[in-house]
């Protein structure tokens, strides 16, 4: 089995995402071009501005876009980003044996249905054919921390219900399995992104001793011919028992339209200026529920971040699931990156100067507070994984 040759590649700069499969991007020539992106992720900590993308030219004459998005750099690394050619790198790494604990099978076919379910590949066992069927799913990984991996980076009822099904022939004696291609060479540990879909990860969990799962760290260079499998990564569940709790800190990200004095209780009148906030807030238990609790705009006013919230619209919330109390150290991270702050927002029964910090542009594309989220989320883990 051969992979496709990517030709006629060339690279253009990040510029925003209209929706979730369209991207713009700008090419060395100065022109702006629309490209098809075929990956539905969030990819926040990915599309940030100015970041290198690896353009194909639309195989199809008159198409709305003109490029097809095949990767992207992180810290000079390329990424692989295209989710189809993804489950074609899967079989490919099947067929030529280079899954470690998997090289006694081969690839029967791809897009496989199963009563009412259909996965990526179906495998059997060389010395078995027609005997031993494998099931396997193949999920595209591309939220990285600076050792770490995890999937999903949005919320994913499709990816949860592939589980549960895999789950379920395995209880019925069939050999099931998920394949997560992680396309950072950096990698060295992967876990369900508890923080952004705990239910995909309390599913994953329970889940994960019966299937014969993998996440494989890739490798890519700039061709994007074939990638380079580097290593299996560790899975420190013990992180999952202790951390994936409805508990622990977060951000909610905010947006004022325009100038306002706010009333803000106790505070008393307080002047914002236009732009975005962060309000960081911590939940010991029922942090969905307070959660909800900042999206909702008729609710009777308590804290502070009532006051604005009920003048500003939420555009992103930020939680950080943890059994540790975060709060403070979050709040101190933030307003080193941030460009202004509001005195004493939110902090009066604690020493932080404030719990509310503003941002001229939308914070979740500015690489410095993704840097923040992405330490508390994943890079702290490390100090918890076993020997």
């Amino acid at each position: 089995m051969m992979l496709r040759t990517i030709q006629d590649l060339r690279q253009g700069t990040f510029v925003r995402r209209p929706n979730r499969f369209l991207a713009e991007a700008r090419l060395d020539d100065g022109s702006l071009v629309s490209c098809h992106l075929p990956n539905p992720g969030r990819m926040w900590e990915l599309l940030l501005p100015h970041a290198v993308l690896y353009l194909r030219k639309a195989p199809q004459p008159g198409r709305k876009t003109s490029y097809d998005v095949v990767g992207i750099e992180r810290d000079g690394v390329p990424i692989l980003l295209d989710t189809q050619y993804n489950n074609e790198v899967a079989a490919w790494l099947v067929a030529t044996k280079q899954i470690p604990g998997w090289e006694g099978y081969h690839l029967v076919r791809r897009e496989v249905t199963v009563g009412d379910s259909r996965f990526d590949l179906l495998l059997e066992r060389e010395d078995a054919p027609g005997n031993s069927p494998f099931y396997v799913e193949v999920k595209s990984c591309t939220l990285f921390g600076r050792h770490g991996a995890m999937f999903p980076d949005a919320v994913t009822e499709r990816g949860r219900k592939h589980i549960l099904e895999l789950s379920a022939m395995a209880d019925r004696g069939i050999h099931t399995g998920i394949l997560f291609l992680v396309h950072w060479d950096r990698a060295r540990w992967f876990l369900p992104d508890y923080h952004t879909d705990p239910a995909f990860a309390e599913t994953f969990y329970k889940a994960a001793p019966k299937l014969d799962w993998k996440a494989l760290a890739l490798r890519w260079d700039r061709t994007f011919t074939k990638p380079d499998p580097v290593r299996l990564l560790q899975y420190p569940a013990g992180i999952l028992v202790r951390e994936n709790q409805d508990r622990g800190d977060y951000m909610v990200v905010l947006q004022l339209a325009q100038d306002r004095e706010i009333n803000t209780g106790a505070l008393g009148p307080q002047q914002y200026p236009a732009g975005f906030y962060v309000y960081v807030g911590s939940a010991r238990r029922g942090l969905a529920a307070r959660l909800a609790r900042h999206s909702r705009l008729r609710k009777q006013m308590h804290w502070h971040i009532d006051y604005l919230r009920d003048k500003a619209s939420v555009t992103a919330l930020l939680p950080i699931r943890t059994a540790d109390d975060l709060e403070h150290d979050l709040a101190a991270a933030v307003d080193r990156v941030a460009d202004w702050r509001v005195e004493a927002f939110g902090s009066t029964d604690c020493h932080c100067s404030s719990h509310l910090f503003g941002f001229h542009e939308n914070p979740v594309h500015i690489p410095r507070f993704m840097a923040v989220v992405e330490e508390f989320r994943m890079n702290r883990l490390e100090g918890m994984l076993p020997v």
